[in-house]
């Protein structure tokens, strides 16, 4: 019953809401996050029903209201806030609202269906960040308020959406009103609350505010017992009252109703009623007064709580096994009760009455009236997804259709990016369980549910599924690529070889041995330490120098070849054939696209890297920008669109773009970390930005990078883009740590030999190590920039040979260090290495004593965004100048 009167003691809650609104309506439009929060009954829905009220005519206001039994369905409340309002627009303009965005968020709002690959759950959310930001932006004349009520009970879905969006509230003209209670809200989702803590903690919030609700105090129930009751309500009276209540708003209200229901005086003489009468208000109490209603109002009420929310009058009856003129009946009895409100749709008064309704229903009965539930939802053409709430809450009984529609559900909810709802569906179907001969398959399916959420549970799952009878031979193969695949995420390469090379053993010759075989070569070269890398690198070899590329197996095969070849340094002509190979027209061939699943993102990424470092940096930038399209059409705008923004920063890196490599690799790692901490595409991004910051001259920076990313050893068992310990090497020099860095390259170097893997730009040790040898040990120093020359002369690109001149020039006698450097001049000039050729302009210019040639290489560097590089020239220069 929501009381005629102001609120009690809520001046203060009122006074903030007052203050967010002005500060949204005003002239700045500051948007930002209000929180209320507070035990059941506090007064949390009637606090935000006022601020309704107050911001209506300045404001447009969407609401939305989580539900204890609908925690399980994805993207309830986001779709309660949104759905009403855009279904007001026309379909074309609807589409225009949503942009590039449609296809991938349209069908999590219940307003498209599913269409195209399964979207990363990352890319839903920002799809909606987009579209709530366009709305926002249209309604700047009446400023969008956005009301969540019963936060605690919102889906996950949604409430990891609402944890991400709010964090960004201050640059735009929305305000977000929210309401839960906090015990709940820890316990059941603890990944939100954390998130809300960091965000409390970071900058740039200033317009987060949080009121935390208390009990009335006595006064302030006296004021509102006689406020209802009258004056003549007396001091003794309304302390009795707040003493049963304990001064909770709802559980006072109710008791003053029943008071007047009862006509009882509210003086001394009666409080020693108010007990009795308080306990029919919750729990017990208010299952017997519901009882007393009557058979048909009591099975109503328990069918309304099945139900939960929005609960639909035709719904409830089918669900009673009653007429319409009897669930009319039993509305209006359960309204004059105040246990339900509204007509069609309902709803429970107070989530505290429906709780106890729910809570009340014979465990057997409850059960079985989810199943009919199920039922009369499907029957109304509403989907598996609708039904699979309460499917979830049917007891195992071997039932072979709900294991059908459980799996039906699964698929409906990995298509609008709810992985989450997908695994529930899937593990509840096991339970069942299924036909002994469908279980591997269902395993299957659990297994490709949990791939981007936890890799961990899908090495689970999917072995569990390849050790029984059923999955035939294509999902075997298929399966087996995906263990794989979760057991890389989880940084068990080895493991992940050792899945591949055992599954290939025992699969007849075909396509699905060579994806096995593929699969299997690409992850023992992914690994950071090996065996044998020379054996693998000639079985490879045979395996793929002759083929053509004719279809998809024969294109992997010889993309790890030319990935193998670049790491090794072998001729950089060959390997530019075989990635030619590789692609159909420059592009990867179909079924071998960034966002085709049968082999994954890694090949594409293969080839784009080895064009990288042979020189062929038009080729890999365009690759790259089509990765980045592929990723934000299909939504994949998590850990995928965080390494093509990384691979780009990498390709502007090698262009000598310095500036812009650090923008494309930052940005890489701020999507990065909206995922997780510690994944593979972390280590690339840190590794790439800290080996541009050095190149930029900016050695500090570059290890604050390092120390917030934990960049050192101990290294993932997968290799780091480019290597991880020769960067580091490269930073502990810049820093002066010298015999530090000497430890590091010598041991990246003990690493690479003997895999023969000696691409000096990839892993640049050997230069580096000899430099920092070339003062105590000469001699060593010079044999380890000629072989890095052997190495990069016999590797053929221009950037590799002018790198290695530039080092053995250190050297030689003055003449001759003057020719090798003019010779490095003159291949860097030839490539896109536009960092590297300053470098060697900066040396050569210095061997030379040229005042020109170092205002060239100064203006050079500087082209670069290479400030410590330009600073030395003008250092030389100003040498040269006093020298003269």
């Amino acid at each position: 019953m929501k009381p005629s009167r102001p609120l009690y003691e809520r001046e203060p809650e009122l006074a903030a809401a007052a203050r967010a609104v002005d500060d949204l309506c005003g002239a700045q439009a500051v948007g930002g996050l209000l929180v209320f929060s507070g035990e059941a009954g506090l007064g949390k829905t009637a606090l935000l029903a006022e601020i309704r009220a107050m911001a209506a005519d300045r404001c447009t206001v969407w609401s939305a209201r989580g539900g204890e039994t609908v925690t399980s369905v994805p993207f309830h409340v986001v779709r309660q806030l949104l759905q009403p309002a855009l279904d007001r627009f026309p379909p074309d303009e609807t589409r225009a609202l949503f942009g590039d965005w449609y296809d991938t968020t349209a069908p999590a709002l219940g307003l498209a269906e599913p269409s195209g690959p399964q979207p990363d759950p990352q890319g839903v959310r920002d799809g909606l960040d987009f579209v709530v930001a366009r709305l926002a932006s249209r309604l700047s004349h009446r400023p969008l308020l956005l009301m969540v009520d019963d936060a605690h009970w919102a889906d996950g879905e949604s409430l990891t959406w609402l944890a991400s969006f709010t964090a960004r509230l201050g640059e735009l003209p929305l305000l977000v009103v929210q309401a839960h209670r906090p015990q709940e809200l820890a316990e059941r989702n603890a990944s939100y609350v954390a998130d809300r803590d960091a965000e409390r903690g970071s900058d740039g919030q200033g317009t987060t505010t949080r009121v935390a609700l208390r009990a009335l105090t006595p006064d302030a129930t006296a004021e509102l017992v006689r406020a209802a009751l009258g004056e003549h309500a007396d001091d003794p009276f309304c302390r009795e009252v707040w003493a049963v209540t304990g001064g909770n708003p709802y559980e006072a209200v109710e008791l003053v109703a029943k008071v007047q229901d009862q006509e009882l005086a509210p003086v001394e003489e009666s409080a020693g009623q108010l007990r009795e009468l308080g306990a029919s208000a919750r729990g017990s109490g208010l299952v017997a007064r519901l009882e007393r209603l009557g058979t048909n109002a009591n099975r109503f009420a328990w069918a309304a709580a099945v139900l939960g929310t929005d609960i639909s009058q035709e719904l409830a009856a089918t669900l009673a096994g009653m007429s319409s003129a009897e669930a009319a009946d039993c509305t209006a009895r359960l309204r004059d009760a105040r246990i339900v409100s509204g007509f069609d749709p309902l709803e429970f008064v107070h989530p505290l009455i429906a709780t106890a309704v729910y809570r009340s229903i014979p465990p057997a009965t409850r059960t079985a009236m989810h199943g009919r539930a199920a039922w009369a939802i499907t029957r109304a053409g509403l989907g598996a997804a609708a039904a699979s709430r309460h499917l979830l809450e049917v007891h195992p009984d071997d039932d072979q259709e709900l294991v059908a529609q459980l799996r039906e559900a699964a698929g409906q909810h990995l298509a609008v990016g709810a992985p989450e709802a997908a695994r529930r569906c899937l593990e509840r179907a096991l339970e069942e369980p299924p036909r002994p001969k469908d279980r591997a398959v269902l395993l299957y399916e659990l297994g490709c549910a949990t791939l981007l959420s936890s890799p961990p549970t899908t090495v689970q799952h999917l072995r569990a599924a390849l050790d029984m009878p059923g999955l035939d031979d294509g999902l075997r193969v298929d399966a087996t690529f995906r263990l794989a695949a979760a057991l890389a995420h989880n940084n068990q390469l080895k493991d992940a070889a050792i899945s591949l090379a055992a599954e290939a053993a025992r699969t007849a010759p075909g396509p699905g041995l060579m994806r096995l075989q593929a699969a299997n070569f690409m992850w023992e070269g992914m690994q950071a330490t090996e065996d044998d890398g020379p054996a693998r690198s000639r079985r490879l070899t045979r395996n793929a120098d002759h083929l053509k590329g004719r279809d998809n197996a024969e294109r992997a095969l010889l993309t790890l070849r030319a990935f193998d070849a670049m790491l090794r340094g072998e001729n950089a002509q060959l390997i530019v054939d075989l990635c030619e190979r590789a692609l159909i027209d420059g592009s990867p061939a179909r079924g071998l696209g960034w966002t085709d699943s049968e082999w994954g993102f890694e090949l594409p990424t293969m080839v784009g890297i080895t064009y990288a470092f042979t020189d062929q940096l038009d080729r890999a930038e365009s690759l790259f920008g089509e990765a980045v399209r592929a990723f934000e059409i299909s939504g994949w705008s998590g850990a995928h669109l965080a390494f093509a923004h990384t691979l780009l920063g990498m390709v502007h890196r090698r262009r000598g773009r310095l500036a812009e490599a650090e923008g494309f690799l930052r940005e890489g790692l701020r999507l990065a970390d909206r995922v997780g901490s510690g994944l593979p595409v972390h280590w690339d991004a840190a590794c790439l930005l800290i080996d541009t910051l050095l190149a930029r001259g900016r050695v500090a920076e570059a290890r604050k990078i390092a120390d917030r990313y934990h960049f050192g050893p101990p290294y993932p068992s997968a290799m780091v883009l480019p290597d991880g310990p020769c960067v580091r090497g490269r930073l502990l020099l810049a820093e002066g740590r010298k015999e530090e860095a000497i430890a590091e390259l010598e041991a990246a170097g003990a690493a690479l030999e003997p895999r023969e893997r000696h691409n000096g730009i990839w892993a640049p040790w050997a230069g580096d190590l000899a430099r920092a040898l070339a003062d105590d040990d000469p001699g060593r120093a010079a044999h380890l920039a000629a072989r890095a020359r052997v190495h990069a002369e016999r590797f053929g690109t221009d950037t590799a040979i002018g790198e290695a001149l530039r080092c053995v020039s250190l050297f030689a006698p003055p003449e001759e260090a003057e020719q090798l450097l003019a010779d490095a001049l003159r291949h860097l000039e030839k490539s896109s290495s536009a960092y590297e050729h300053a470098l060697a302009r900066v040396d050569y210019g210095v061997a030379i004593g040229s005042h020109r040639e170092l205002a060239r290489a100064q203006k050079q560097a500087m082209a670069c965004g290479a400030e410590g590089l330009a600073a030395r020239a003008q250092q030389a220069r100003a040498s040269i100048r006093s020298a003269e």
